[in-house]
């Protein structure tokens, strides 16, 4: 072990530490969701154990990043295609410009493809059978009701989308399944951006892909636990018998193929179909990073202008650098950690991902931050993401805006503090051996 024995044990206490945090915030202190609790980070720790000890399943998740590979390839070739070899070459040919450039016409078009392909696997049927298959484990484990444990699942590999799964429960749901679902939306990360991150940081993470998805997985229990103590169940959920089934529809061969999902009557498509439509909507997200790239970045230097120079930056640092005690990086490198993570609250996780990957290329970090702070980064946890999720979340249920405004800053809060205690989950289980990260 390339690091000291203790860090691992705070990074364990930090677990705890986190829900007592919350636990201070809680609406009712008297009531304290033990089975959610205990089930939640005993999810968190089984998927640890299996990404980190079990050797079974790290070679699974080596072999699961390696054919992902030939994904981002499929979609670096439909770039190289639309931009050229000078700005999008193919994978492993670094290209001849500058970053701005590889983010625009490379890790963008990542999105659309992405969209494109999560898109068709729906279509297929596939995600479906995988999103209700954690569904039912977030439900057994932790008892909770069944319709936040779709929603939960779902956001595995959608984001605000995964409301969808849901909407028809949404205006009769307590304010506890609210919050719930709105942390999760916080603290996970859409399936479609994590080309993004994979960019940056394959360089000095070449595992990063699959520890990201399992940082996704992990991020439902965590925000499940910690959203439960902030604002516990004081009502019967409508759902708390079990997980909605999906009700299919038979028609005639003359009408417009159509199935009934979660109430609602939707034409089906066929699969290019799925994917194109799918490809679209990665092309309004890809725009609608960029834009907010632009805004929020511009911002925050028209403020450091006006303040100083990374005056915000050090602000977050300070306000972040106890939370970053608790996961467990060492002390002489918690600093620059808590910056990057407390960057992303303004800035979004894209450019601190950016920041972690220059840090680590530099040597100022260990392995071992790299692989904390990247569990600690994924998740939409940032100001941006607060108009987006409430605001879509109450365009499905227009008769619980009140509840769900008031509930979205403390899903924010929430969904900032489960990234950090999966984060926790990893330093816990590092051992130093560089094949965690695929060195």
């Amino acid at each position: 072990m390339s690091h000291p024995i203790y860090l691992n044990l705070i990074s364990f206490l930090g677990i705890g530490g986190f829900c007592i945090i919350v636990w201070l915030f809680s609406e009712q202190r008297k009531i304290i969701p033990w089975r959610v609790i205990i089930g939640g980070i005993l999810l968190q720790l089984i998927l640890g154990f299996l990404v980190f000890q079990f050797p079974l399943t790290r070679t699974a998740l080596e072999i699961f990043s390696s054919l992902l590979d030939s994904v981002f390839l499929a979609a670096d070739v439909g770039a190289n295609f639309v931009f050229g070899k000078n700005i999008v070459p193919l994978l492993g040919k670094p290209p001849d410009v500058n970053l701005g450039y590889i983010f625009a016409f490379r890790a963008l078009p990542a999105v659309i493809f992405f969209s494109g392909l999560i898109a068709l696997l729906y279509n297929l049927g596939i995600i479906q059978i995988i999103t209700k298959f954690f569904a039912k484990i977030f439900y057994k484990t932790m008892r909770l009701s069944g319709a936040e444990s779709l929603s939960g699942a779902a956001n595995i590999f959608v984001g605000i989308e995964a409301a969808i799964a849901v909407k028809p429960y949404i205006p009769k749901m307590t304010r506890s399944e609210i919050c719930a679902i709105l942390a999760c939306c916080f603290g996970t990360v859409a399936s479609s951006t994590l080309a993004i991150y994979v960019n940056f940081l394959k360089p000095v993470f070449p595992n990063i892909l699959g520890h990201l998805v399992s940082a996704s997985i992990m991020a439902i229990p965590a925000c499940f636990v910690l959203s439960k103590i902030l604002v516990p169940e004081t009502e019967i959920p409508l759902t708390a018998g079990g997980v909605p089934v999906e009700e299919k529809q038979s028609n005639d061969l003359e009408k417009v193929p159509t199935e009934t999902v979660g109430g609602e009557l939707i034409e089906r498509v066929s699969p290019m179909d799925a994917a194109i439509l799918g490809a679209l909507d990665g092309v309004k997200m890809a725009v609608s990073i960029a834009a907010i790239l632009i805004l929020i970045l511009g911002l925050v230097s028209l403020i450091n202008q006006l303040l100083g120079e990374e005056t915000l930056q050090t602000i977050l640092g300070v306000l972040f650098f106890p939370f970053t005690l608790l996961t467990g990086i060492p002390f002489n490198e918690t600093w620059i950690a808590s910056v990057i993570i407390g960057r992303r609250l303004l800035e979004t996780e894209i450019p601190c991902y950016f920041a972690l990957a220059e840090a680590a290329e530099a040597g100022k970090i260990s392995d071992r931050t790299v692989l904390i702070v990247s569990y600690a980064l994924t998740g939409f946890a940032h100001i941006a993401s607060v108009g987006i999720f409430v605001g879509g979340t109450i365009a499905l249920a227009p008769s619980r805006r009140k509840d769900i405004s008031s509930l979205a800053w403390k899903a924010l809060f929430v969904g900032t503090l489960a990234t950090l205690m999966i984060a926790c989950v990893a330093g816990f289980y590092d051992t130093g051996n560089p094949s965690i990260l695929g060195k």
